[in-house]
């Protein structure tokens, strides 16, 4: 990246100054529950923007833009088309959580498509994350098979993840397991947890994601958070309504507030179920195809910028409202 372009950025990040309210360096881990530096418990619920919407920036100025729009570590990706290839992982890796930390934030977490451990990246993957001591990782999504009953899908599904949750032992990371909208495990929330608690294991969990479960139920998300609960290791956020195109009901992102995901009753419960796991802000509504993981914009970049650090500051007040932050 040219110097000009460092200079644009600094110059536009600095009118989201205000947004930043400080990072501990000294807090790792699946949750905030952590000792910080001087020996005082850390509840704070971190805060870390998903690296698909700045692979538009190299290493360095993706994680120096982070830090200065005010969050506290970044989601990165680690998978086919994100910021860390998985064939150049053991190399690229350690150069992205070091520019990271060199930023003062934190990788809480990693976006993969692990689906397994007969796949050629796992291994590599998992060693190399668990040896930069990243503590959590997003799997991949498994689907049905439609020639098989649902309780032999679940069995397939418990192979699979049992193995890998072997492997994340060994390799100190826990695997989180992403409820996603559609016909894919996990949708329901019930199939997921029928297939966590029989594993049973610490190294494997969810990633709790409320604008696919609100799709999933408008009114009934609330059991399945009650259910899925003890085993959130991390949490994604993002926002959306129904619009009808072309005669269609269809699902449509939009910016954190504006849709219609109950966020006070969803913070409410996470107050209530004292989940301190750190939150991943997802910006999927249209923006210049960073919304895609695109690494050329089509609108300005400080438009873009101006929308990460909105929904950030937007996440922060219901984070301080709820006594989370």
């Amino acid at each position: 990246m040219g110097t000009s372009r460092k200079e644009f950025l600094i110059k536009s990040l600095a009118a989201f100054a205000g947004l930043s309210t400080g990072f501990d360096p000294f807090s790792k881990g699946n949750t905030a529950r952590k000792r910080s530096h001087n020996g005082t418990v850390d509840r704070a619920v971190k805060v870390c923007v998903f690296s698909k919407h700045l692979e538009w920036l190299d290493y360095q100025p993706m994680a120096e833009t982070a830090a200065k729009l005010g969050f506290d570590g970044v989601d990165l990706t680690v998978r086919p088309g994100g910021h860390v290839l998985p064939e150049n992982v053991t190399e690229d890796l350690p150069r992205a959580a070091e520019a990271v930390r060199r930023a003062g934030l934190e990788v809480y977490m990693i976006s993969t498509a692990i689906g397994g451990m007969d796949e050629q990246y796992t291994e590599p993957i998992l060693k190399t994350a668990g040896e930069l001591g990243i503590s959590n990782y997003r799997t991949n999504w498994y689907s049905y098979d439609e020639k098989l009953s649902i309780p032999q899908n679940l069995d397939r599904f418990k192979t699979k993840l049992t193995r890998l949750a072997d492997h994340n032992e060994k390799y100190q990371i826990q695997g989180d397991y992403q409820n996603h909208s559609g016909d894919g495990f996990g949708a329901s929330i019930w199939d997921l947890w029928m297939v966590l608690k029989d594993i049973d294991s610490k190294w494997l969990g969810s990633q709790y994601d409320i604008r696919h479960a609100t799709v999933e139920g408008s009114e009934s998300w609330p059991v399945g958070l009650k259910l899925i609960h003890p085993y959130i290791g991390t949490l994604d956020i993002k926002d959306f309504h129904w619009s009808k195109q072309d005669g269609e009901w269809q699902v449509e992102n939009v910016p954190l507030g504006e849709g219609q995901v109950d966020f006070p009753k969803y913070f409410k419960l996470i107050k209530e179920y004292g989940i301190t796991a750190p939150i991943s802000i997802h910006y999927e509504y249209p923006l210049g195809g960073a919304n895609h993981g695109d690494t050329t914009l089509t609108i300005p970049e400080e438009e873009v910028l101006e929308a990460l650090g909105r929904d950030l500051k937007t996440l922060r007040r219901w984070l301080k409202e709820y006594g989370l932050d």
